[in-house]
Formats: C-alpha cells, structure tokens, sequence
C-alpha cells in the first residue's frame, strides 16, 4: 500500500484541465524583467489597438505608451527618484493606469490609495508609507491639501475627472499644485533608464487589513505580480489564446485601486485586450449598458455587484464573468448563469499574492462553447506553481483532505513581506491567510469562512458563509450577511445575527419570523439566526465586499449603552 497523498503533492495538478485540453503544470521559468515592459511590449504589437475606453474616448496602447512615458519624465524632473513612493487617490479613471506605469518608469513604488479614503486612514497611510508626491482627483484635493501641515507632502499632481474624456476641459492653474494634463502636454516621452531588480525592487506597496484591522503595508514587487498576470487568465485560457490575444474586450467593474482592479487591467495590457473602464462600481445602470453596448469577452465584478445585476435583467450574452474578494453564494452563481447564459469563475487570493492564489476553471465545449465552472461554489484550484495547505489554526498541523482547516499559501506571487521589513508577515515562505477551507481529493478548494467571522456558540464553531448562503435562497432577499455578536447571558458565547436587504416589492410582506422559518429547513438549529434586521443598505468595503465588522461593532456598541454589555 502506497504513502497517503499529502498536499505537498498538489493533487490539484490532475485537475489542470479546461476542456478537452490540459493545461501546463508549471510556468517556470518567469520572465524577470520590469512591470512595465508589459506596456512596452504592448505598444508595439498592438499599437493600433484600443487599450482603454472610458466615456466614449479611445486610447490606443501606443498612445497609452506616450502618456505613460511623458508622465514618467514629469515625476522625474519633479524629483522622483528610484525608491521614493508615489500615491494615487483616483476613481476608475484611465489616468490611474497611466500613472501606474509612470511611476513604475522611474523606478518608484506606486501606491494606490482608495478613492473614498476619509482623512485619519489617509494620512495614516500617506505616513506609513512615506509618500512625498501625491496624484489625486479634483474632488481628493481639499482632503490632500488638509494633511499638508501635518505631513510633508512635495508634490500634488491634480487631475479632473473629464481630463480624458471625448471633450475635455481647458487645461488650467491650479494653486499649490501641478495639472495632471499639463505635466504630459510640456514634457517629452523621455523616461530616464533605470535599472530595476525585479525580484527586489517593489512595484507597488497596497495597504490591506482594513475591514478586518489596521492597515499593512503590502510589498509586491515587479516579478510577484508579472508572475500572478501570467499564472490566472493567459493560463486558463492558453488553449483560445489565438481567438482572444489582441481581439477582445474586458470591462473591469471594481475600483482600480484595489488589487483585483489593477491587476485586471494589467492583464488586459498583457494580452492587448480592450479595457473597458466603469467610472463607477456602484453605479449598477452604468455597468449594464457598457455591457450590452460593447459585449466584452471578460467581465470582472465582485459578488455585490453580481447580486444587482441580477436583479437588473441583463439577458444573455457570450461574456465570461470572473467573480472575486468574497464568496459567490451558490444560489447567486446559479442565477447568474440562467440570466446571463455564460458561467462564472471564482478566484481567490489576497493583496498579500499579488493578489490570485486559486481559480476555478471553466469547462469548455466544442459544440456549445463556455459551460458551467467545473466545481460550482469552489475558489478552484491553486494556480501554477503555488501550493497550498489547510492547517489546524491551533497546532499548525496538516488536516486531512475533505477536513477544514487554516489555508496557507506559498508562490512566486507572494508579496516580499509587511511594509518595510522584508520577510515580516511570513513564515518559512508561508502566508496564514485566516481563512478556512477545506479540499476535496481532486484538488479544488471550499471557502468555509474568515477565522474571524466564525461565531462561537458555547464551544460550537458557526460559519457564517453557510448562514449568509442560507439567507440568499431566499426569493425575497437581495443582499444579505450573517454576524456573531456577543451573548450577554453566556459570557464567551455569541449568537448568530442576520442583517437583509429586500428585493424591491418585497419591504413589508417578508417578516422576520419568516426568515427564521426559512433557515430553520435549511441550516442545522445552532447555526439559525436569533434576530434578523431588514435594512435599506448595508455597509460596504471599498470593494464592495459587505463589511461585516462595522456590523459587529454597531451591534456591540448599542449593547453597551443598552447595558447589556460590560465597557
């Protein structure tokens, strides 16, 4: 009789497949050269293309090349030096890739802040990280400007809204800070040469951990996420790559300031794909009508926004819809393929690796084309070259296959550690994800839910993506999340809290006895909601993920001062 499989043997690699085709076990080795040579290589052998459509203006990769470059003088004769770190407060804008790669020309570290950061996370971040030149919009000046007496700030690069649009406005003064537009329009394409490590020298420097904690740092150098573009969507789709390099269109739905969102428009560099920009992740309406106007091949969205154009009746069309930063409840990818007719694929990963670890593959017909996700309800399997374990979070000893535990994660794309210590948020080349998750024996892996979201009812551990997959089978339910707050008659203990938004003409004719009824057939008694709130809308992250800490913290904090709870 053999020895047991082990993880370390990645029986996820049988799996490797999409189709009738197998796909590479390994794409070692990896190109080490700088980020931006994706861009160079692009403007090249695409240099007619469309790289970006954003309100109706076109921008070809060439064209993409020379903001970029002529940008990337401007920083430089500003003083931006290799090293120095560069902060970006913009919506979905296409200045945000222009500046991405500008600031990777001259050797520094683009760091991208959310567009609808308040002023304490800001200069926290804006600290931390030791930023001296800011590019922002014109509604983030006021907020930038506020922070100069507190922090040194050198630079202040301000850019509108409508700077790229099909009429743009006049290029104007602005006090105490440089015009976006004006810098490209007076500067030649003359970026300096410089040398860049790319196994050493950082990219990007992203804060996460605020839905959960105080913002790290994130340090991702050039090859972590070169190695992440190559290793998620050219690998998947390696066997269409004839019918999709330099052909198709991608609408990126998510803020570019998240991972998610700049890696998604990096990657459409990568294959010269149109990128097609929404202005606005919350503006549902918008999204659709890019979608029906210009059919695009890939759609990347995030659970939430899936949710609402459910709800909005799309209908069909041939687009792929790629699905990540939270669990896709069953029941909703399920709508999701009877509406749009096309599957979604789940990814996962954090900003910690650049940001994908694990994707699920879609199955792929010669006579009916795209067919369901090969394990519906699955983040997939690891990508390549990436390994993976679930681990007791306790004694950090390997759990069998088909058991929870811990998922940790090691790859090429795993950041170089928390801001600024090499190494720091690591161990032995591991990354504690603080998930929990479980794999079948075929490879592919199930979220189960954050460490910190389980809720413990006297010694029974709850997970709350089983709560909230409960609450969306319900007809009337259109947004919903399950929380633990604290059981004030058994001290330790919680209990289970369900928070929901109706579909409309719903309010007023589902009650909260009948959600509780509802959970009671589909969830085990422990894991049954005790109270349930209707609300209009619930609290979002930045990437539109509900934020279930802030649900939390209310929830504590009104006990307090109901004196059910202790200060």
């Amino acid at each position: 009789m053999g020895e047991r499989t082990t993880y370390a043997d990645r029986p996820w690699l049988k799996s490797y497949t999409f189709g009738p085709w197998k796909l590479a076990q390994t794409l070692e080795p990896y190109p080490k050269v700088p980020l931006f040579k994706i861009l160079d290589d692009a403007a090249v052998k695409y240099s007619s293309r469309v790289a970006i459509l954003f309100q109706g203006r076109e921008i070809r990769f060439l064209e993409l090349k020379q903001l970029a470059d002529k940008l990337a003088t401007a920083l430089a004769d500003l003083g931006v030096k290799k090293g120095d770190r560069v902060a970006a407060i913009l919506p979905n804008l296409p200045q945000f890739i222009i500046s991405d790669f500008a600031v990777l020309k001259v050797g520094a570290v683009f760091v991208p802040i959310a567009f609808t950061i308040k002023a304490p996370e800001l200069e926290y971040e804006l600290i931390t990280s030791g930023a001296e030149t800011v590019i922002c919009s014109e509604e983030s000046l006021d907020l930038v400007n506020s922070l100069k007496l507190k922090i040194k700030i050198k630079n202040i690069i301000v850019t509108s809204s409508e700077d790229y649009t099909l009429k743009p406005p006049e290029i104007g003064g602005i006090p105490g800070a440089y015009q976006f537009r004006r810098l490209i329009a007076e500067h030649e394409a003359n970026p300096p040469e410089v040398e860049i490590d790319p196994m050493e020298d950082l990219a990007y420097l992203n804060f996460t951990g605020g839905a959960t904690g105080v913002p790290k740092g994130v340090m991702l150098t050039h090859f972590n996420r070169m190695t992440n573009i190559l290793q998620a969507v050219p690998w998947m789709l390696t066997p269409l790559k004839l019918g999709v390099e330099g052909k198709v269109s991608i609408q990126v739905c998510i803020p570019l300031s998240h991972s998610y969102g700049y890696w998604a428009s990096e990657t459409a560099v990568y294959w010269g794909m149109r990128n097609i920009l929404a202005p606005d992740p919350r503006d549902t309406d918008t999204i659709v009508g890019l979608m029906k106007e210009h059919r695009p091949y890939l759609i990347c969205c995030v659970p939430t926004q899936y949710m609402r154009l459910v709800e909005k009746k799309v209908g069909r069309m041939q687009s792929m819809l790629l699905s990540g930063t939270a669990p896709l409840p069953r029941v909703l990818s399920d709508a999701l393929l009877a509406e749009v007719g096309m599957p979604v694929s789940e990814a996962y990963g954090l900003t910690e690796t650049s940001p994908l670890t694990h994707m699920n593959l879609i199955a792929f017909s010669k006579i009916t084309g795209f067919a369901p996700a090969l394990k519906p309800g699955s983040l997939g399997v690891p990508l390549p070259d990436t390994d993976c374990k679930l681990v007791n979070p306790e004694t950090g000893e390997e759990v069998p296959f088909g058991e929870v535990g811990e998922v940790l994660v090691r790859g090429p794309q795993l950041m170089k550690g928390y801001w600024p210590t090499p190494g720091n948020g690591l161990e032995n080349g591991w990354l504690r994800t603080g998930d929990i998750g479980r794999m079948e024996e075929d490879g592919y892996f199930y979220l189960e839910d954050r460490i910190k979201d389980m809720v413990n009812i006297s010694g029974l551990k709850v997970y709350t993506v089983v709560v909230d997959d409960a609450l969306f089978k319900h007809p009337a339910v259109a947004v919903a999340c399950a929380i633990g707050i604290p059981d004030p008659k058994v001290p330790g203990s919680e209990r289970v809290k369900a928070f929901i938004k109706l579909k409309e003409g719903y309010e007023g004719k589902v009650t909260v006895e009948d959600i509780i009824e509802h959970c009671k057939r589909e969830l085990e008694p422990v894991a049954v909601p005790r109270f349930v709130e209707f609300r209009d809308d619930l609290p979002l992250t930045m990437t539109e993920k509900i934020f279930k800490r802030a649900l939390r913290e209310e929830e504590i904090k009104k006990m307090k001062e109901q004196g059910l709870l202790k200060e």
